[in-house]
């Protein structure tokens, strides 16, 4: 009698203290897990200084309910031109890409990446581009598949080559890996060969030298080493800017509307011009850094195209202008008109 009496105390003891452990417990566990998918390195800038710190602020507003797992350097499989289908079927439930992988598959944002149209800033263009998206009905068709989380564009492009580029004539024979497919074009007009590869291909084509060079950001400079492999860096002082690439950080359309509405509500309040923001701000912080170490790094040289040499790069490009605008035209959209629009958010955002 005794041994059952102490049994049936033991588990009235242990019924009594099981809800307080659930619920500790239940308060603890995520009740939903996103998948977070990309192609740098985790050491980049780009996921050590935004995309982990907006999935973190994401956690902690929904006070633990919603947990991020990042994916880097392309873990969950496929390729980087892979990303954007990768969040409209699912594989990842995020996915931070760029549309100009899939060259003429985003035609509406190629105009934010036609040269001589964006800021040096990356913060004013992250702020147009997104005003961009929220006002075009175009891009809204674009990327209607997924739930952009926001989108983007990096601050003024560099070239980096293993030789000095001071003038449009130092261009002549250059391969260049370039980004964007309106950058390749640009780079043609300026008498370079451009080569479309992804960035983590980037620096053993450098090494090898099946490369002379690329057009990055600063930013993307430590992450893929090119400063330690080329030894020259020309910018084009001031705006506007020779290049610059779009993003787009994409969520999985059903696993949006699935979510339960307070947790709709977190993902928007940390979307649109408060993630691009973020985004743009982290781009031009780093420049700064990255530019002052290069600056410092023995044997690397950074050059200044003068006004008027800047002038020429602008003419010589005119032309990639011109042809976006017929190609666009084919497809229902009025290029002439785009390209003012983004002129006057560019404008907008570098007076404010």
């Amino acid at each position: 009698m005794r041994t059952t009496r102490r049994r049936f105390m033991a588990f009235a003891g242990a019924a009594v203290a099981s809800p307080a452990l659930l619920r500790e417990g239940h308060a603890q566990a995520p009740q939903v897990t996103l998948r977070m998918h990309h192609f740098l390195p985790p050491v980049s800038n780009g996921h050590a200084k935004f995309l982990a710190p907006w999935a973190r602020k994401v956690e902690a507003d929904s006070q633990g309910r919603i947990k991020i797992d990042i994916f880097p350097s392309m873990q969950l499989g496929g390729t980087p031109p892979q990303l954007y289908d990768q969040a409209r079927d699912g594989v990842a439930d995020l996915v931070w890409t760029l549309p100009g992988s899939t060259p003429g598959r985003f035609p509406g944002i190629e105009v934010i990446e036609l040269p001589f149209v964006a800021a040096r800033r990356g913060v004013v263009n992250a702020k147009a581009t997104q005003e961009f998206y929220e006002t075009q009905a175009q891009l809204k068709q674009e990327f209607r598949e997924v739930q952009p989380i926001c989108l983007w564009a990096h601050d003024h492009g560099l070239v980096h080559a293993n030789k000095q580029v001071k003038t449009i004539d130092d261009m002549k024979g250059l391969k260049l890996r370039s980004p964007t497919r309106q950058a390749a074009e640009a780079l043609k007009m300026l008498g370079a060969a451009a080569v479309a590869m992804p960035i983590p291909q980037v620096p053993e084509s450098l090494a090898q030298r099946v490369l002379d060079g690329c057009v990055v950001p600063w930013e993307v400079v430590p992450a893929i080493k090119v400063h330690e492999l080329v030894k020259f860096h020309t910018e084009i002082p001031g705006s506007p800017t020779l290049y610059t690439a779009t993003f787009v950080l994409a969520m999985n359309k059903p696993k949006y509307e699935s979510l339960p509405a307070d947790l709709k509500k977190v993902i928007d309040a940390n979307s649109g011009q408060v993630a691009a923001t973020m985004a743009g701000q982290m781009w031009d912080d780093t420049a700064a850094t990255t530019e002052a170490v290069v600056r410092k790094r023995s044997g690397n040289t950074i050059t200044a195209l003068s006004a008027e040499e800047a002038a020429r790069w602008r003419k010589a490009t005119e032309v990639v202008h011109e042809n976006w605008i017929k190609q666009v035209k084919d497809k229902g959209i009025d290029g002439g008109k785009m390209i003012e629009a983004v002129r006057a958010l560019v404008a907008k955002y570098e007076k404010a």
